[in-house]
């Protein structure tokens, strides 16, 4: 038998037991793309859960005859992308590791391949993102991982360079895009999986900054590729994520940052949200951006009682999460993602 064979062999009986889970709702044909995208995975340890938020399309419809080998969990209605996530994680038990897989991304064929062989040559209290492509543009990256900067902003690093100019080399990002990730079971347990209360976006930095703040850190895996449609279902500048992504952000600053990085960047969180206010009333969204900040302020008491929770776990040191973030005072403007 060749290496190559051999190496073959071990993947299809590989011993890290995976769980992709899918949370759809109204996926349409995108569904049945990413599934059927799973079925040539070259890594041959791994169950998929779909968990559908009370579709109305049909996507969600003969899964289980086109695809028996997968677990529907139906929900009766929308409980967000967080939720959803959580009650995947919860019902995949014996699994060791869960990848988080939206369904308007297309893994390659050794996209959990290339997750595994990270894992076992990663240090332990490890999770990761990978290279994502433009489903409808493989020439241009969609990213390569996410960066957190100290204002609270976030953003997909490398988001629509080209292939050839975006990061080449594996090594630490802030956090991955919860589109197409890989994180341990039981540091998702550990620190109570996604905040439910987000619905979605900004989710899966949230989780990535809880999990630092336990001693976890996160690595980009260029060899693992996916093709991402970006926000085919609830659209990249709609109403809703414009919303719920700037109240999430507000939310995520005051939970997650340690108490001498909050107060020294508070005056750059503060700016950073006047700037976005007048950006989108600029842009006709002065109702949108006014009730997100409203309701980010609002529900600051549960925040800051989360906060003592969430401050009270963290194991990591404040030099090492400063590190981990990114600086400079015009990076959030000169970057600027809407």
């Amino acid at each position: 038998m060749s290496a190559d064979d051999r190496e073959a062999a071990r993947l299809v009986s590989g011993t890290l037991k995976i769980a992709v889970v899918i949370v759809n709702y109204n996926g349409g044909i995108l569904l049945e793309r990413c599934l059927s995208a799973l079925t040539g995975q070259a890594y041959g340890s791994f169950r998929t859960i779909v968990v559908d938020n009370a579709s109305s399309d049909g996507s969600a419809d003969g899964i289980e005859t086109h695809h028996p080998e997968v677990r529907v969990i139906r929900l009766p209605r929308n409980i967000g992308f967080a939720a959803s996530n959580n009650a995947g994680i919860k019902a995949a038990e014996g699994s060791d590791w869960i990848a988080c897989l939206n369904p308007d991304a297309f893994p390659e064929p050794d996209w959990l391949a290339q997750f595994v062989r990270a894992a076992e040559r990663t240090p332990e209290k490890a999770f990761f993102g990978c290279r994502m492509l433009q489903a409808e543009d493989p020439q241009r990256l969609d990213g390569t991982g996410d960066i957190y900067h100290v204002s609270g902003l976030a953003w997909r690093r490398d988001h629509r360079a080209p292939v050839a100019q975006g990061v080449q080399e594996a090594g630490e990002i802030f956090a991955p895009c919860a589109a197409a990730a890989l994180y341990p079971r039981d540091a998702l347990l550990e620190v109570g999986g996604f905040d439910e209360s987000y619905f979605c976006y900004f989710e899966d930095i949230d989780l990535a900054f809880r999990l630092r703040l336990r001693g976890y850190r996160c690595w980009y895996v260029p060899e693992a590729v996916v093709h991402h449609m970006g926000s085919a279902i609830t659209g990249r500048r709609s109403d809703f994520s414009l919303y719920q992504g700037h109240r999430n952000l507000v939310w995520t600053f005051f939970k997650d940052m340690p108490g001498p990085l909050l107060w020294l960047y508070l005056p750059q969180h503060l700016l950073l949200n006047l700037v976005t206010i007048l950006v989108f009333a600029f842009r006709g969204k002065t109702r949108v951006i006014l009730s997100a900040k409203w309701d980010a302020i609002r529900q600051l008491g549960r925040i800051f009682r989360e906060r003592k929770a969430v401050q009270s776990s963290r194991r990591t040191g404040i030099a090492d999460l400063r590190r981990a973030m990114t600086t400079g005072f015009l990076a959030p403007y000169v970057r600027w993602r809407g």
